[in-house]
């Protein structure tokens, strides 16, 4: 029988590689393995989660496996559809994944940025209301889902700074990640180079560096309780 650790260094030596495949496809090709590679990331990653976590996994960490599993939802529902469908389908699986996100991170807000260092909160709240001011002109029927989602994210990010760098730095990332989808949705004349590239690997950066900080918290503090908020 394969030892736990062992199982888990496996697991994580297989998400990188095919995050590393998947990254090289979207710059060399061919485009045609694009899907199926990005379907399958989601999937490894809960696999890293799942060996490496102590048991019992406890709330943190299954909420996380269930984000993960609806952001899998946003990787791969969008194939099934074109146009505008296919856009709904991805911002309302990664929507339902933020909620997941929020409601994880929500009891350990007194550690956030929202209650320490407020000083902090004003980049995000700058950056998400750029976002919206440039991407709302151009949204159309999709303003109420697209600001909705932007809201989400943005406040999902800010909340991650309550969990450790490693989960602020991937909460940001996610950010990121999604602000380029909307740039290029959006704000028509705006081309960015190498945009495919720039949008996969702040998205695989983002949740592995979710994961992982969660997966760190949880060996160095496995009955950690969060602080109390009013």
């Amino acid at each position: 029988m394969i030892p736990h650790a062992s199982l888990a260094r496996v697991a994580l030596l297989f998400f990188g590689l095919l995050s590393l495949a998947h990254l090289v496809i979207q710059v060399l090709g061919p485009q045609a393995w694009s899907r199926p590679t990005q379907v399958l990331l989601m999937p490894a990653l809960a696999l890293v989660l799942v060996t490496a976590a102590r048991r019992p996994r406890g709330r943190l960490l299954g909420l996380a496996l269930l984000a993960l599993g609806f952001s899998w939802l946003g990787d791969s529902a969008p194939g099934l559809a074109t146009g505008d469908t296919a856009f709904l389908l991805m911002v309302g699986f990664f929507l339902v994944a933020q909620v997941v996100f929020v409601v994880a991170f929500w009891p350990h807000r007194a550690e956030s940025v929202l209650r320490r260092r407020r000083l902090l909160l004003v980049p995000y709240v700058a950056y998400v209301a750029a976002l919206v001011w440039i991407c709302a002109p151009h949204t159309g029927g999709l303003l109420v889902p697209v600001l909705l989602y932007g809201l989400l994210l943005g406040l999902m990010a800010v909340l991650a700074t309550g969990m450790g760098p490693w989960v602020a730095a991937g909460g940001a990332l996610f950010l990121v990640s999604d602000s380029l989808i909307a740039l290029n949705a959006f704000a028509p004349g705006l081309e960015l180079p190498q945009r495919d590239l720039l949008v996969m690997s702040t998205y695989i950066a983002a949740q592995t560096l979710i994961v992982l900080g969660l997966l760190r918290r949880q060996r160095e503090a496995p009955d950690r309780e969060p602080a109390r908020s009013r």
